[in-house]
């Protein structure tokens, strides 16, 4: 399956614990299809003391699965693929050129749509 996401990319977080944060791709593990985000999803691990390195609790970052992610744009729109999600939802009229009223039958009941034909003018 071909990725959407490269290493560098700047992604936001769709689901999870860190949903709605934005960081940049450090790794990507596309055997797995999964990526490490530069300071998101970070988790604690004990280590022991060596003769390099001293012991303690250190924070890490964690791959998070790419279905998670999504891509943001330069002017900081959330991409995803081809299309574009705003957060800003047009209405769209009407094209049909039919009117819709709503009728209420009985209280017990939902309300339905009743669909009427547009009317033609006579000419004289």
């Amino acid at each position: 399956m071909k990725l959407k996401f490269k290493k560098g990319y700047t992604v936001k977080v769709i689901s999870g614990d860190d949903r709605g944060k934005s960081g940049e791709i450090i790794e990507i593990f596309k055997d797995r299809y999964r990526a490490t985000v530069k300071g998101l999803n970070m988790v604690k691990k004990h280590t022991k003391p060596t003769k390099e390195k001293k012991g303690g609790i250190v924070s890490i970052e964690k791959s998070i699965h790419l279905s998670n992610l999504s891509v943001v744009d330069a002017d900081k729109k959330v991409t995803k693929g081809k299309k574009e999600e705003s957060k800003k939802t047009a209405s769209k009229p009407n094209l049909s050129g039919n009117k819709t009223k709503k009728i209420k039958k009985d209280p017990m009941k939902k309300d339905t749509k009743k669909i009427t034909k547009p009317t033609k003018k006579k000419t004289n």
